[in-house]
């Protein structure tokens, strides 16, 4: 049984951009997403890591956070943070994608 380290570190940085938005602007809005998909991405890397074909939870947090980061991104041009999470958020439906081939 190998953890999921990669799923814990995505999640932790949910979390952590989440408080970084609340401490820089007041970002009420911010610290909870970041709070309550950090806490859905730990969540899933913990499934993950008991079996590593339960990514349910894991691909649903990462995917809405690509799509809802992404047009954030689109609609503003800020690489930071929206598109510096949609691509990380992109890579991680990537990378649970593939564990479920191999």
């Amino acid at each position: 049984m190998a953890v999921d380290w990669i799923g814990f570190c995505y999640a932790a940085a949910l979390a952590l951009g989440g408080f970084m938005g609340y401490k820089r602007k007041g970002s009420v809005m911010s610290l909870m997403a970041g709070l309550v998909f950090g806490g859905l991405s730990a969540y899933g890397a913990f499934n993950v890591s008991r079996d590593p074909s339960d990514i349910k939870v894991s691909l649903l947090a990462s995917g809405v956070l690509s799509v809802v980061m992404g047009m954030r991104y689109k609609k503003s041009g800020k690489l930071m943070p929206a598109g510096i999470m949609s691509g990380l958020s992109l890579l991680m439906v990537f990378r649970l994608l593939l564990l479920t081939v191999m």
